[in-house]
């Protein structure tokens, strides 16, 4: 397996979902060895903590971290092929020490160059999994060179890899679309999420915490994730004014990294709505899960979302959830039953979308409730794991039967 994010180094969904599911597939029986560059630290080879016991000539299943390259060359898209460069390397040595592997799983472009170079090297099938594309982004447009680039590996990665996994029905659309793929090489298996994050926290007296965020009498609308364009949370501050002309005890809550931090921190001052917007910055995961769960409502007004992990987490928090119907969130999120469901790019839409939720606490409690039920049944990261691993048997079954 090879993946530009796994923890310590997790960006957005791309790394929580390598991060779980890899564990998952240990756990299911699978001997993943995980490539990875070591952006920030960790150890050079980390063994899975879970797994099924057996007798092993070979390393157990483990994390590999490959340093990057010392200099950067001035380019993102040349930094990246360099770095696939020590990535492929290292798959080297690893195909080595364990004699052989029967699959290679590459998640997004940016360990496509390792990963079609193994491929080739070796003449193992490649399984692809496209998290989100660079036209997607763009709303459609590739906006210059290095965009124009990053799609063209896009297409060049779907069409080296035996199969393809899309995480929605909107992303196989897209990949389809886009790459000009055929429907029988694109298989669906959504992100999945542990529910056991926050069942933990039941019963834990939260209310110190939440004293460090919120007024007692505050309601807290909370939204975590990158803090770019395609997340829309600058649709947040905008809609701050609406919501607290209506609800004066509102708190919005902020959180994550990205270029539009200081953008959001200037428009709230402007919309005189500072005291009541924290644009809070990076926080760690458990300070995320007890947010989550002290909450009134989580908002996620994404412009483009292959999928959204982070809604899957608030419904496994049994935070009500308010999302804008997009992409893969409008297949995780049905309107008036799990969540409610708001117009995109639309700020009148999602005032009212929050109000809807702060003003009928009870309502937002029953579909808080089927969505937890959902979230804990159809996307545990167990169900994930099996559907991804029956993928793997046929690609193999498939390979034994082909000449090369």
């Amino acid at each position: 397996m090879l993946s530009w994010e796994y923890p310590p180094h997790v960006v957005g969904g791309l790394g929580a979902h390598v991060a779980a599911l890899a564990p998952a597939l240990v756990r299911a029986g699978v001997q993943v060895y995980l490539v990875t560059p070591r952006w920030k630290g960790g150890e050079a080879q980390e063994a899975f903590s879970a797994g099924k016991a057996r007798a092993r000539k070979t390393p157990p299943p483990s994390v590999y971290r490959v340093n990057p390259p010392m200099a950067g060359m001035g380019n993102f898209f040349a930094d990246v092929q360099q770095t696939n460069l020590n990535l492929e390397e290292q798959g080297q040595r690893v195909h080595d020490q364990v004699g052989g592997f029967d699959l290679i799983h590459a998640h997004d472009w940016l360990v496509a160059f390792a990963a079609a170079s193994l491929k080739r090297l070796y003449k193992i099938p490649l399984l692809a999994t496209i998290h989100a594309t660079e036209r997607g982004r763009g709303r459609g447009v590739l906006g210059g060179e290095m965009s124009h680039a990053i799609n063209g590996t896009e297409w060049w990665l779907t069409y080296e890899a035996w199969r393809v996994i899309a995480c929605s029905q909107f992303m196989s659309d897209e990949v389809t679309a886009y790459f000009n793929l055929p429907a029988d090489k694109i298989s669906i298996v959504p992100n999945g999420v542990d529910a056991a994050l926050f069942d933990g926290l039941d019963g834990t007296d939260l209310a110190e915490f939440r004293a460090r965020w919120a007024l007692p009498a505050e309601r807290i609308v909370f939204n975590v994730g990158r803090v770019v364009q395609e997340k829309g949370a600058h649709l947040i501050v905008e809609a701050a004014p609406r919501v607290l002309a209506e609800i004066p005890n509102t708190r919005f809550i902020i959180a994550g990294a990205g270029s539009m931090v200081e953008h959001l921190k200037r428009r709230a001052a402007e919309l005189g709505v500072s005291d009541k917007v924290t644009v809070a910055g990076f926080i760690s995961d458990p300070d995320r899960n007890r947010l989550l769960k002290v909450a009134d409502a989580a908002a996620f007004p994404s412009l483009y979302e292959p999928f959204g992990i982070v809604a899957l987490e608030a419904m496994a928090a049994q935070c009500p959830v308010i999302v804008s119907e997009v992409g893969g969130l409008k297949e995780v999120v049905k309107h008036d039953v799990t969540g409610v469901m708001v117009y995109p790019d639309n700020v009148e839409s999602l005032a009212w979308g929050i109000l809807h939720t702060l003003n009928d606490p009870a309502g937002a409690r029953a579909r808080a409730a089927k969505a937890y039920s959902i979230a804990k049944g159809e996307y545990s990261w167990e169900r994930i794991a099996e559907r991804t691993v029956e993928i793997y048997k046929e690609i193999v079954r498939a390979r034994a039967k082909t000449d090369w």
